[in-house]
């Protein structure tokens, strides 16, 4: 029997001068590169993805404290997977192994089947889009509901910028953002505030250097074309940027200093497209109901100066 990747199947997706990697474990993309250069600061084909790096996040994303929520009149219990910080965290399809449902050279399409499980009652049916062209990468997620019964959902991704430095520190940092969701004990929101004076306003750029970040900002201000664009700029004018559409109304921004391998710490910067806050299964903020047979669907992309 042949040795598998620890990540699973690799789809590798190219157009022109761009090439992206996408797996099957997670559903996530594990690089991408443009003339050989990261955009993304990815993992290796030998090694378990670590950090969440570049995995789908359905159906939530972020955390859920102590993992117990309610719907409907009913409390529910999942299983902690952030012993740590005894929370439930990113959802359940991280380490399911996703199945190819459409490819061509440019464009691949990964599908998963979520079904009930301990403190989990709907089947959904997520498919997930990457598609290179001129203007960078695309990903679409479009979850449906299998199920008899309204499901409550949302959904994000993990992945992490790079714009060609050693570390984050030596970068500027651009986030669309007027206000910063406040965490306290195990990184569960209590509450929101204007990220005006702080240490978190990035709504201009400004360098990173030794500033420690992992929350989510909300109010993101976007653009005419209605999206909102988190902008990593390194040196010699390189600069990647991660936009969202409206149906992710909140980023999550992460240097990566809790990361558990010291020599990933503040290599890449974290940016999770949510279409739902921490905790969102707990305060129902965020969540979309999604009728039997009905679906949800929203889109991220990634651009880069190595384009134009």
């Amino acid at each position: 029997m042949n040795a598998i990747a620890p990540s699973g199947e690799q789809v590798e997706i190219r157009h022109g001068s761009q090439s992206a990697v996408i797996v099957a474990v997670g559903g996530g993309v594990r690089t991408y590169r443009i003339d050989g250069a990261d955009v993304l600061d990815g993992y290796a084909e030998s090694v378990q993805c670590d950090g969440a790096r570049g995995q789908q996040l359905v159906p939530w994303p972020n955390r859920v404290k102590d993992g117990r929520w309610s719907w409907q009149g009913r409390d529910r219990q999942l299983a902690i997977s952030e012993p740590e910080q005894n929370n439930a965290i990113h959802g359940l399809a991280r380490w399911s192994e996703w199945q190819v449902a459409d490819r061509s050279d440019d464009a691949v399409t990964m599908r998963v089947r979520i079904f009930p499980q301990p403190g989990w009652d709907w089947p959904l049916e997520v498919d997930t889009k990457y598609a290179l062209s001129a203007a960078g990468l695309l990903v679409e997620t479009t979850i449906r509901n299998l199920g008899t019964q309204p499901a409550p959902v949302a959904a994000g991704a993990h992945p992490y910028l790079t714009a060609g430095t050693e570390t984050v520190d030596e970068c500027s940092l651009v986030v669309p953002a007027a206000a910063r969701i406040v965490t306290g004990k195990q990184q569960i929101p209590t509450g929101t505030e204007p990220v005006d004076g702080t240490a978190f306003d990035f709504r201009s750029a400004r360098a990173i250097g030794s500033t420690r970040i992992d929350f989510a900002f909300a109010d993101l201000i976007r653009d005419d074309d209605g999206r909102a664009r988190v902008r990593l700029s390194g040196s010699d004018d390189r600069w990647a940027a991660l936009w969202v559409d409206e149906r992710y109304p909140w980023v999550e921004i992460f240097t990566g200093d809790a990361l558990p391998a010291a020599e990933r710490r503040r290599k890449g910067l974290g940016v999770e497209p949510m279409s739902a806050p921490p905790n969102a299964l707990a305060t129902g903020e965020g969540l979309v109901a999604l009728d039997p047979g009905a679906g949800w669907t929203g889109a991220w992309g990634i651009e880069s100066s190595l384009l134009l």
